[in-house]
């Protein structure tokens, strides 16, 4: 028994409540000491009581992981294979498919990408100002690793350091693609 106990108290206090919490919530609402009817975000709910919407914060999160791990092979639905950073499309399309609404999943892959450009690609590709940082009492509090536990993710490789050591100058051209006669 101390293993499991040793387990769970190894890994990060966020992964640990959030594992807690998954077993707890369904366990509580099926003895019925809850009415499940709690655990559902209900729109009259989000209007008239400020929930938090959680289907774009998690649409969000995930968007930013499947850019950080752009090109790990990840699978969806019957075995599906596909590059990380098209998780959050594919998540958008499967719920249009299956008739959902995909405005939650726009909003979320919207704050994402928002998120992801401020934080990495505006400062370390363009050179800008870095408008995001972590503040320093969370890192105090949820150290980035633990327990052989680490990360989210790489930042990505910054293309105007790449361009550098190539002899480009630090300017890429986005918009212009290979043309016949380049070589």
């Amino acid at each position: 028994m101390s293993d499991i106990g040793d387990w769970f108290r190894s890994i990060p206090a966020i992964t640990r409540y959030w594992f807690a919490a998954t077993v707890a919530v369904p366990l509580v609402g099926k003895l019925g000491l809850i009415s499940p009817a709690y655990f559902f975000l209900w729109p009259e709910a989000f209007l008239y009581r400020f929930q938090l919407l959680m289907i774009p914060l998690i649409m969000s999160v995930l968007y930013v992981w499947a850019q950080l791990n752009r090109d790990m092979i990840v699978s969806f639905w019957f075995g599906t294979r596909f590059k990380a950073c098209y998780l959050p499309w594919v998540i958008l399309g499967f719920n249009y498919i299956i008739g959902g609404s995909v405005i939650n999943e726009l909003i979320g892959n919207l704050v994402g990408h928002l998120y992801f450009f401020l934080m990495f690609r505006y400062p370390m590709d363009l050179g800008g100002r870095n408008f995001l940082s972590t503040p320093q009492f969370l890192y105090r509090w949820l150290p980035s690793r633990r327990g052989g536990v680490s990360g989210f993710g790489v930042p990505p490789a910054s293309m105007r350091r790449a361009a550098d050591q190539n002899g480009g100058g630090g300017r890429h051209n986005w918009g212009q693609g290979f043309r016949l006669g380049d070589q």
